[in-house]
C-alpha cells in the first residue's frame, strides 16, 4: 500500500503529466481554417468579456453580456472543427473518461483559492476589486449568475482547451495559458488575471494529458461555481 506522498505523486502524474495515447490530426486545410476561426473568436470574446466585467452590478445588461460571451466562445469552438472529449488513466493504467481526477483537481483548486482569499481579504487594495466582481451575485439574481458561471465555464474550455489548443502547432500549454489570462486583463482586476493563469495552466496540462476538453470542463466548472458559492462567506469571516 502506497503512502500519502506516493499517492499524491501518482495522482499528479496520471492527471497532469503522463499523456494518453491518441491520434488527433487535422488535415492542412482544416487546421488553417481552425486557426482563422479561433483568432477571430479570441478578439471578439476578449472585447465582450471586458465589456461584461465593467457593467455595474445589478444591471440586467450583465446577463445579456455574459450570455453573449458564452455564445461567442461556443460558436467559435464549434465552427473551428472537430473537438474531442479525451481520455484519462485509471489507477490500474486503463483508459477511462477523465471524470474522477478532474473532480478532485477542481476541489483542490477551490480549496487553495479559498485559503488564498483569506489572505487577500486582509489587503484592502486587493479585496476591493474582488468584492466588486462578487457584487454581480450579491445584487443580481444569484441563481442566474450561478447558471451563467456554469455555462461560461463549459464553453470557455470548449474554446480555449478545445479549439484554441488544437489550432496551435506547438507550445500549446504555454500559449493557451497566456492567452486565457490575457482575456481577463480588460477587467482591471489583477487577481482575476492571476486566477485565470492558474486555472489556464492546470486545464491546459489536463488537455495535454487527455487529448480533449472533458477533463478541463469538469475542473473549471467545479472551481468556478464553488468560488461563486463559497468565496463570499469566506470573505465575510475576515470582516
Amino acid at each position: 500500500m502506497r503512502g500519502p506522498v506516493a499517492e499524491l505523486r501518482a495522482f499528479v502524474n496520471a492527471a497532469l503529466i503522463e499523456k494518453v495515447d491518441r491520434d488527433h490530426h487535422d488535415p492542412d486545410d482544416v487546421f488553417r481554417r481552425r486557426q482563422v476561426v479561433v483568432a477571430i473568436t479570441f478578439v471578439v470574446g476578449t472585447v465582450v468579456l471586458a465589456w461584461a466585467l465593467r457593467i455595474t452590478p445589478g444591471d440586467p445588461l450583465f446577463y445579456v453580456a455574459t450570455l453573449a460571451l458564452a455564445a461567442v466562445w461556443l460558436v467559435g469552438a464549434l465552427l473551428s472543427g472537430p473537438l474531442h472529449a479525451g481520455w484519462g488513466h485509471t489507477r490500474r493504467g486503463e483508459p477511462a473518461r477523465p471524470i474522477v481526477q478532474s473532480l478532485v483537481l477542481g476541489v483542490l483548486l477551490l480549496l487553495v483559492f479559498l485559503v488564498g482569499a483569506l489572505v487577500v481579504a486582509r489587503i484592502p487594495v486587493l479585496r476591493e476589486p474582488v468584492d466588486q466582481l462578487l457584487d454581480h451575485a450579491r445584487f443580481g439574481a444569484f441563481a442566474a449568475v450561478l447558471a451563467i458561471t456554469f455555462v461560461n465555464g463549459v464553453v470557455e474550455e470548449l474554446y480555449f482547451r478545445g479549439a484554441l489548443y488544437a489550432a496551435l502547432p506547438r507550445h500549446q500549454v504555454t500559449l493557451t495559458t497566456v492567452l486565457y489570462a490575457l482575456t481577463t486583463v480588460g477587467s482591471g482586476i489583477p487577481l482575476l488575471v492571476l486566477a485565470a493563469a492558474v486555472i489556464g495552466l492546470v486545464t491546459a496540462l489536463q488537455r495535454r494529458v487527455t487529448g480533449g476538453f472533458l477533463g478541463p470542463i469538469i475542473t473549471h466548472v467545479v472551481w468556478s461555481t464553488g468560488m461563486l458559492v463559497l468565496l463570499p462567506p469566506a470573505l465575510e469571516l475576515t470582516r
